[in-house]
């Protein structure tokens, strides 16, 4: 047995999340038995989507249990193992949880995934090189569809969604335009994620001005929309979609707190013959070996350079979610807890 130390959720969010909504706890990990391993996680992913399943509502998965280990994914290694599938010293990536160490059963299908990190570090395999870069590669190939060519924008450009999306569009030859919070945030994604042009919407009031904005760095209008935020950047964007446009809905943290998130021009949609689609990439695990592969090349080439936040230590994942979903990280929000 291991001693571990756990992040429960505790009670759950009343309007906006607090840090009084989790419970650090010390335990230990469960003897193993045969077909387990057990793994010490190096680095914790921080998503917003975590921040749904912390209510009590119907949607697409279930809701965070109170009382249990905080869901979320990890990376790290094995350091004990009852199955020939794993040896001590593997490098891994799971959903692990909030926690300094999980026992997993090895046949279970995608528990754990074996990585290489000899050209692609460890903590990569939680952004770009992982969940968050695959969803970006599956709503800009499947849904977007790009042509080389055509204009592209994404919100929440440079986390770790939006900068594996600039790195995927401009492969394709596509005008590849960010929205992002913060002039820093801005200059990264021109300087170094290698976006055409970068909107920094805190400059604007409401979408109309946003939109005046998105027209000037759009001249041709959008072809397609990767969309992290909903609200106030949803409306603007739709105001210069071209007819035909197509939009991958796969985050609205502008309403995780609950509040509506109403359209001001939903006839747009019609207007302009819009696709508007939501997906959830882990109801697509085809695609994934194509899409692993494309991105560990993009960031072993140096042609992705994702940029990450890193909290130290358990006790600091709390605060650093809540940060997360003010917009405080600046790239992938990770915990590293060794």
């Amino acid at each position: 047995m291991t001693a571990n130390q756990q992040v429960l959720l505790d009670n759950r969010p009343t309007g906006e999340a607090v840090a009084g909504n989790f419970k650090l706890v010390n335990s230990e990990t469960p003897v193993l038995q045969n077909g387990q391993v057990l793994v010490r996680h190096h680095f914790l992913s921080l998503d917003p989507y975590m921040r749904g399943r912390m209510n009590d509502s119907k949607s697409y998965t279930a809701p965070q249990s109170l009382g249990e280990v905080m869901g979320g994914g990890t990376a790290g290694e094995v350091v004990e193992s009852r199955s020939p599938k794993y040896q001590p010293g593997d490098k891994v990536v799971g959903m692990g949880g909030w926690q300094q160490y999980s026992v997993v059963s090895a046949d279970a299908p995608g528990a754990l995934r074996k990585v290489d990190t000899t050209h692609v570090p460890l903590s990569h395999y939680l952004g770009a090189v992982g969940m968050p870069g695959v969803t970006a590669w599956y709503g800009l190939l499947k849904i977007i569809e790009p042509k080389a060519g055509e204009t592209v924008v994404v919100s929440a450009a440079t986390g770790a969604v939006g900068s594996a999306f600039g790195a995927l569009a401009k492969a394709r030859g596509c005008r590849t335009v960010g929205i992002a919070g913060g002039p820093d945030k801005c200059r990264y994604a021109v300087d170094e994620l290698g976006f055409d042009a970068c909107i920094d919407y805190k400059l604007y009031k409401d979408a109309a001005a946003l939109s005046k904005a998105l027209q000037q760095a759009c001249p041709d209008g959008i072809d397609g929309y990767f969309e992290n935020v909903g609200g106030m950047v949803l409306d603007a964007v739709l105001l210069r979609m071209n007819a035909f446009g197509r939009v991958a809905l796969c985050g609205m943290i502008a309403g995780y707190d609950g509040q509506p998130l109403p359209l001001n021009h939903p006839g747009l949609i019609l207007t302009n013959r819009l696709k508007l689609q939501g997906f959830i990439v882990s109801e697509h695990m085809s695609i994934w070996p194509e899409a692993l592969t494309e991105l560990g090349t993009l960031v072993g080439s140096g042609k992705l350079r994702p940029r990450e936040s890193v909290a130290q230590g358990l006790q600091a994942a709390p605060e650093a979610f809540l940060g997360l979903l003010k917009g405080k990280n600046f790239g992938k929000q990770l915990v590293k807890l060794i």
